[in-house]
């Protein structure tokens, strides 16, 4: 089905629980952010593609089992499209359409996305046995050590499908690459690997394809700079965009998997009806203060991937313990709530099922072995008391310390010189205990600091310190406290995270359900908001029927929208073709069909009155885009690259947006006038464009009124078919008859006389008659 816009003619174009809450007691943290990298493996063979990558964010190798592939790889860039990855890993041993397809990558259309660097590797690095050992020889966190080798592979086997060879071969190579580069651990000790946390399998069956020019043009996406004062290099905001007007996701792990959805549009409606109908349920007027608590809790459920990759490599943060604890106790209040819903919903039902209770195990661990107050005093993991008896016996030496030194002091001072009128006890960790004095007169050279029985140590701040018989006594009885409370608390530090690791499966997959539930909430307070509706879905049409649909986002922008209406398909015919004066709303209506179309297939209620989607499985888009400069092609090339990309790949299921390529009449945008001005009434109706209004568009453009008098004297001269003659009001005193002098000059020329000086000709004959005529 495709929808075409048109100018009639014109002179111009248009421009457009039972676990202790601490979530009270402090302020909300800000949620810590890190730039993520992916890493994306590829190998293809006989029509077939097999891929893995490895996304630093959450520390996961995400797989997709062997696909059936064309020669153009389209699946392929739809793939490094959506994860844009840093390195691209493949083998050296390719074939031509796999070379050509990584020198397209480099084309002006891709450079605005960023180049990823291509690694090749050696073929013997992609051999399927060797990949197969390398994967079940991999030491990875998730996988209990007690497993004996068989029990691994069967462990691995439920995971990871070792049926599809290319895969395979692509994950082994992945590893490859990311042990020889060492990613994330790039300044750790060679002992540390690469934190991987999961393995997890993705589909791109059932997608929707839509191109970068259609995000563009349909503004799914616009960052926009983001100036500071604070910072050296400005950021990026997300600028008026359908993913900034729907993104009220109260989690950084939701904003990304709302993200994710917008890139990945889909035709499985199961999948489409489980997020309309959670959306719903939250729309429901005895529902919202259900939302209120679950989006209450939300805010809490913070990245602990990241937060488990930390651990992983022993870089655990004071702040991530608290960060980690909020957020299982939050997630257990998910659950609570959730319990209470209909368990007919899927979502609800996997939240109620999969949120155990190895959550309430690991907050109260937590909370029972964490002080939270102590380790932010002393910004280092310390332990509640009753935790351990040894580390509570040697707190109870150090907090006694400063009464007992004072005590030892005093005896020291006992058998000092007379001349020395006072001395301190000092505890340093990692050195011990001294006896400190004050540094006298006549101590001015290193060998008046000799005093006997002492041994001499340094000089801080005018202060002697010294080694005693008392203090070496101190030591060997009391020993290095602080190091040694400090090595027992690491040490318990170490089993809780041992403990926390072997659920991190588990807390990944909490992660995942709070942040599917915090993106449906999110699209449900869009929907309230703006009173979007819910569409619906029919394998019968071939097309799309929208009863009163509005543009999501001019209407956010303007005073007063008014509503159109589309259909296409079936017996209202597959092509549209909308005809309209500049400026009446012709690219935004066809916008508008697109948003409407894209916002449906994502599983989000639309802005219409009423909409249904048949199975659209491409969206293609011919609208200008002001982006389109910065790739340095004309814009009649652009016009027909993108009219290329819908002619070679739409189906019979696609919808096709073209504004201005090519004319057509059978639907216009209609008017009307009140007296000598022109009002655009922005509303769709059937018939034929009978004036374009371009002088009206002129005048309002601030074009002189001369100009565009005469403009409309043209026009008409044209309609009638006489012809034009030029106004002689506007030529200066006998210009015409100067143009026609140097026109017969020129005429008389003759071009194959040798003796024909043209360099001549033109000083002498040409140059004096022009400044005449200019």
């Amino acid at each position: 089905m495709a929808f075409l816009g048109a100018q009639t003619s014109g002179i111009l174009h248009d421009q457009g629980a039972e676990v202790p809450s601490i979530l009270e007691q402090d302020g909300e943290e800000e949620e810590e952010e890190e730039q993520t990298e992916t890493y994306l493996c590829v190998l293809w063979h006989s029509g077939c593609l097999g891929m893995a990558y490895y996304d630093s964010a959450d520390s996961t190798i995400y797989f997709l089992p062997d696909t059936p592939e064309c020669d153009h790889l389209k699946l392929l860039q739809r793939v490094v499209d959506e994860i844009n990855p840093r390195s691209i890993i493949t083998s050296a041993k390719q074939d031509e359409n796999m070379a050509r397809f990584l020198e397209g990558l480099v084309s002006p259309e891709h450079k605005q996305l960023g180049i990823p660097e291509t690694v090749l590797l050696p073929r013997v690095d992609f051999g399927l046995e060797i990949s197969k050992q390398r994967i079940l020889s991999g030491n990875f966190s998730f996988i209990p050590e007690s497993l004996t080798y068989t029990e691994k592979i069967l462990f691995l086997s439920s995971i990871i499908p070792f049926d599809c060879p290319l895969m395979i071969q692509a994950l082994g190579g992945l590893l490859k690459f990311l042990n020889r580069r060492r990613v994330s651990v790039e300044l750790e000790d060679g002992s540390v690997n690469v934190p991987i946390l999961g393995f997890k399998k993705f589909v791109l069956t059932d997608l929707v394809s839509i191109d970068q020019d259609t995000y563009s043009v349909l503004q799914i996406f616009k960052s926009e700079t983001h100036p500071s004062v604070y910072k050296v290099v400005s950021g990026l905001k997300e600028g008026l965009s359908l993913f900034g007007i729907l993104n009220r996701c109260r989690s950084k792990r939701g904003e990304k998997l709302l993200r994710l959805w917008l890139m990945r549009p889909t035709r499985d409606l199961e999948e489409l009806n489980s997020r309309l109908d959670v959306i719903q349920f939250f729309l429901l007027p005895q529902n919202q203060e259900m939302a209120l608590t679950l989006h209450r809790l939300l805010s809490h459920i913070k990245n602990v991937p990241l937060i488990l990759k930390r651990m992983l490599l022993s870089q655990t943060k004071v702040s991530d313990w608290k960060i980690l604890y909020e957020t299982v106790h939050s997630a257990l209040g998910l659950r609570d709530t959730c319990r209470s819903l209909p368990q007919s919903t899927q979502l609800f039902r996997d939240i109620t099922q999969e949120f155990s209770d190895d959550l309430c195990h690991i907050a109260c661990l937590i909370n029972k072995v964490v002080d939270f107050e102590g380790s932010i005093a002393e910004n280092r993991f310390t332990v509640r008391p009753n935790i351990d008896p040894d580390i509570d016996e040697k707190k109870r030496r150090l907090m006694g310390l400063p009464s007992f030194l004072t005590e030892v002091a005093r005896k020291e001072l006992e058998t000092l010189d007379s001349r020395i009128p006072s001395c301190c006890v000092l505890y340093i960790p990692l050195i011990g205990f001294l006896l400190s004095i004050p540094r006298l007169p006549f101590m001015v050279d290193r060998s008046d600091f000799e005093i006997m029985g002492l041994d001499f140590m340094f000089l801080s701040e005018e202060k002697l310190h010294y080694r005693s018989t008392r203090t070496k006594e101190l030591d060997s009885i009391l020993g290095d406290l602080h190091c040694e409370i400090r090595d027992g608390e690491t040490l318990l530090m170490y089993q809780l995270q041992c403990q926390v690791l072997s659920r991190g499966p588990m807390l990944n997959r909490v992660i995942d359900l709070a942040s599917r539930l915090d993106v449906l909430l999110a699209l449900a307070g869009a929907a309230r908001d703006y009173g979007y509706s819910r569409p619906q879905y029919s394998s019968k049409i071939p097309g799309v029927r929208i009863q009163d649909g509005r543009h999501p986002l001019m209407e956010l922008c303007s005073h007063t929208f008014v509503p159109n209406s589309a259909e296409s398909g079936g017996d209202r015919g597959r092509i549209k073709i909308i005809t309209g004066p500049n400026s009446s709303g012709k690219s935004i209506y066809l916008k508008q069909i697109g948003l409407i179309t894209f916002m449906a297939l994502v599983g989000s209620f639309v802005p219409a009155g009423k909409a249904e989607v048949g199975a659209v499985d491409a969206i293609f888009t011919r609208i200008h885009n002001f982006e389109s400069v910065s790739l340095g092609l004309s814009t009649f090339m652009i016009d027909l690259n993108q009219v290329a990309k819908a002619v070679n790949n739409a189906t019979e299921r696609s919808l096709v947006l073209i504004d201005e390529f090519g004319k057509g009449t059978n639907t216009t945008m209609e008017t009307c006038r009140d007296g000598n001005d022109l009002i655009f009434l922005y509303q769709v109706r059937e018939g034929v464009a009978n004036a374009s209004h371009a002088s009206h568009t002129a005048a309002q453009a601030g074009l002189p009124a001369k100009l565009i008098t005469r403009g409309l004297e043209v026009s008409e001269l044209i309609q009638k078919g006489k012809p034009i003659k030029p106004d002689k009001g506007l030529l200066k005193d006998n210009q015409m008859e100067n143009c026609q002098a140097l026109v017969d000059k020129f005429l008389k020329l003759d071009l194959e006389d040798p003796e024909l000086d043209l360099s001549n000709f033109m000083s002498q004959q040409v140059l004096p008659t022009a400044s005449s005529i200019l």
